[in-house]
């Protein structure tokens, strides 16, 4: 029986996160449960964009300060990783706030490249996934909680889509995205196969509308810890009073016997009921999944510019 700690939590303040940390962790045997001493550890949080900041579309770098701290702590050796659309993982951290996290707790921050390795999945082996994640010893997932025009919510299983190295995701879209379960199907296979150790949701405020990132935040209150990706997905759409049928990733995991129903799982606080909200507002209408060729092209070129020619002159400017 998979067990999924939700709690109530409203302050991203340190010492006050760390306390709602500590009581999301405990009845899952704390960080010490997940992490040795020794262990590279990977802190995979959603670092979409670095130009919406004020808009709650990536992980609070709060979040991320108490986990990296906690690993710290443990024994572990925790570095940061993701592949946003546009830039690079650290000048989209740095956009969003991560800098006392890189400077504090001298956090590197990875850049996914060199060898890349395949997934599990035979209908799936020509996905690659980055080298960093696949052989980091562990993988702490860190979604943000947020409303999805494509996949109309965006959880744990999605955030690891981010593992898939740079422009590579595009592509995935242009060649998976005309089939709305085969796309669902593959994120699902990308998280089986990265096995994320532990996923800690930050949904303390969430991002609802027209996500990933054109919506606007909205207070929801909540953490949610689980070693099972799968149902804490599932718990967090109950959560949002939303139909799991509708969510690709959710109905990719139940087909593949991932998912759990809620019965079988566990809450040692409290429960998806406890939570739930009737009010979140959900993408207005859904777009297409797949990307067309132009759209891979424009997106590849936009990434290129914001790596190599912007970010370079921000941090100039910043000296």
């Amino acid at each position: 029986m998979p067990s999924v700690s939700l709690i109530r939590a409203t302050s991203y303040d340190l010492s006050e996160l760390r306390a709602s940390l500590n009581t999301l962790l405990d009845p899952l045997g704390g960080m010490a449960a997940f992490v040795k001493p020794g262990d590279r550890v990977l802190l995979k949080p959603n670092l979409l964009t670095g130009s919406r900041p004020t808009k709650e579309c990536t992980t609070r770098w709060e979040v991320a300060y108490v986990v990296a701290q906690m690993v710290q702590e443990v024994g572990g050796q925790p570095f940061l990783g993701d592949s946003p659309a546009f830039g690079s993982a650290r000048g989209v951290a740095i956009a969003n706030g991560y800098q006392p996290l890189i400077d504090d707790l001298k956090l590197p921050i990875v850049e996914w490249s060199g060898s890349r390795y395949q997934t599990a999945s035979a209908e799936f082996n020509h996905l690659l996934l980055c080298k960093e994640a696949m052989e980091a010893d562990v993988v702490i997932n860190l979604p943000k909680v947020k409303s999805h025009v494509q996949l109309t919510l965006t959880l744990g299983v999605k955030n690891l889509f981010g593992c898939v190295p740079g422009k590579m995701k595009a592509w995935w879209h242009m060649e998976a995205g005309k089939d709305r379960d085969r796309f669902g199907t593959m994120l699902v296979e990308t998280a089986r196969a990265i096995a994320p150790t532990l996923t800690i949701a930050d949904g303390i405020l969430g991002h609802e509308g027209n996500g990933p990132s054109g919506g606007e935040p909205r207070e929801l209150g909540v953490l949610a810890a689980s070693a099972d990706v799968f149902a804490l997905d599932r718990c967090l759409v109950e959560i949002l009073n939303a139909d799991p049928a509708k969510i690709p990733t959710v109905a990719a995991s139940q087909r593949l016997g991932l998912c759990p129903e809620l019965r079988q799982i566990h809450f040692p606080h409290l429960t998806p009921l406890d939570l739930k909200i009737l009010d979140w507002q959900l993408p207005e209408k859904l777009v297409p999944i797949d990307f067309a060729m132009p759209r891979v092209i424009k997106s590849t070129f936009r990434h290129l510019y914001i790596r190599f020619i912007q970010e370079p002159m921000t941090a100039y400017g910043r000296r």
